[in-house]
């Protein structure tokens, strides 16, 4: 598998991308029937849908490639990796690795809300106005045991898996499959690990085609996000969404000490080939369909072998999701604050145990954190509907927290390749 696959892309696409962002958020507040609101509310709304298609094709492109590419770059990945030997060594040292940021994130978050507590800004009617009119879908996960969710770990019904866009499953059958090829003959597993080549080309292809749909997408996507949101939404939530942004701001300062003391990377040059991997990721939301342009910077403009980052970064875009587990504990913690529901300290560590589980299975798509956030609130007490007062922001902390996962899976990757032995050794 060479780098030649991974679609190119165009220098400038990064501040095409925040023009269009600031182009979308001018035009949303002057159509916003809580902004300027130059037309009527029913007009907005149709033009807010009619804005957005380029994003939504530009989405739908992307996630209708998710699978494949995932599949296609864990199994190249673990054959190109070359023995189980390597597989065990580095699984040994990325699973403690992430485990370990993941705990940091869920702290900064914790932290962060109860130091300066937001809901202590929201005012009452606020909250009532929102309780009556909100028609949140929502949905609750069975409440299972820890024995059951392992078993519902493993892909027994890959077309289920598939179906549910389970990613968990997806990338532990991918994981499982890429280490039978590796205990096969190659004349039995190559005509596989070539369908695997074309499948990861053909996605490429798929995406770069819808890179140039990019800076269109995310003007009508951020317009239409802003002309449902308004000013209103952003006054009410305003404390709570500064301290989001706040805690994910703290955590990606964890990382640049993660990537300049561990990693021994220069700050300002792990930033700059970076860059368009976290663009992408903020206009997209979605770390699977991030994962050509994680790949890009990683082998193309960090210098990392393919066989590390070919295995830690699928890997990564599914369990790695620090900035959602910040989120879902930051808000999980907000909305207990607004509905009177006092937490110990040991109910505390629970909510940050539970939240770590919840971000290891959160799929790699967008708008699926605030379904699993549903489940923590269930579980402490929290009407789920509350999730209404914050659904009004949720888009733009849902770019902001997959910009922090996909930064977190590319210092992974930095750290995991400096102490693993590269084949001379």
């Amino acid at each position: 598998m060479t780098t030649h696959n991974i679609p190119k892309t165009d220098q400038t696409l990064w501040w095409k991308i925040l023009l269009g962002m600031a182009l979308g958020i001018a035009l949303g507040l002057i159509l916003s029937p809580t902004g300027f609101a130059i037309v009527n509310d029913v007009t907005a709304t149709l033009l807010g849908e009619w804005i957005a298609l380029p994003g939504i094709i530009f989405l739908g492109l992307l996630k209708m490639v998710v699978i494949p590419l995932v599949i296609s770059s864990i199994v190249l990945g673990v054959i190109d990796s070359g023995s189980l030997h390597f597989l065990k060594t580095m699984g040994a040292k990325l699973v403690p690795y992430f485990l370990m940021t993941t705990f940091i994130s869920i702290t900064i978050g914790v932290l962060i809300i109860q130091t300066v507590n937001p809901a202590q800004y929201i005012n009452a009617q606020f909250v009532d106005d929102i309780m009556i009119t909100s028609d949140v879908p929502f949905e609750i996960f069975d409440e299972l045991t820890i024995p059951q969710r392992i078993e519902n770990m493993l892909p027994v019904n890959f077309t289920e898996a598939s179906l549910e866009k389970n990613m968990l499953q997806i990338v532990i059958f991918s994981i499982l499959l890429g280490i039978v090829m590796l205990t096969l003959p190659k004349k039995k597993t190559r005509p596989f690990a070539e369908l695997c080549e074309f499948a990861q080309a053909a996605t490429m292809k798929v995406i770069e085609w819808a890179m140039m749909l990019a800076p269109y997408a995310v003007f009508g996507l951020i317009a239409n996000v802003t002309i449902h949101m308004g000013l209103d939404t952003l006054a009410g939530v305003g404390a709570y969404m500064l301290s989001v942004l706040l805690g994910l701001f703290a955590m990606f300062l964890v990382y640049l000490v993660i990537a300049a003391l561990i990693a021994k990377q220069n700050v300002f040059t792990f930033l700059k080939a970076i860059r368009n991997a976290q663009i992408f990721a903020f206009s997209t939301s979605s770390s699977a369909a991030t994962i050509p342009f994680t790949l890009k910077a990683a082998e193309e403009h960090l210098g990392i072998d393919e066989k590390v980052s070919r295995f830690v970064i699928p890997l990564g875009a599914t369990i790695n999701m620090d900035g959602t587990a910040l989120y879902q504990a930051a808000a999980a913690l907000f909305l207990c604050s607004i509905f009177g529901v006092d937490l110990t300290t040991g109910e505390i560590f629970l909510l940050m145990f539970t939240t770590v589980g919840a971000s290891i299975g959160t799929p790699a798509t967008p708008g699926v954190g605030i379904i699993v956030l549903a489940t923590i609130l269930s579980s402490i007490g929290v009407p789920p509907e509350g999730i209404g007062i914050i659904l009004g922001v949720d888009r733009i902390l849902d770019m902001c927290r997959t910009t922090l996962n996909v930064t977190g899976d590319l210092v992974a990757t930095t750290v995991m390749a400096r102490f693993t032995p590269s084949d001379k050794d």
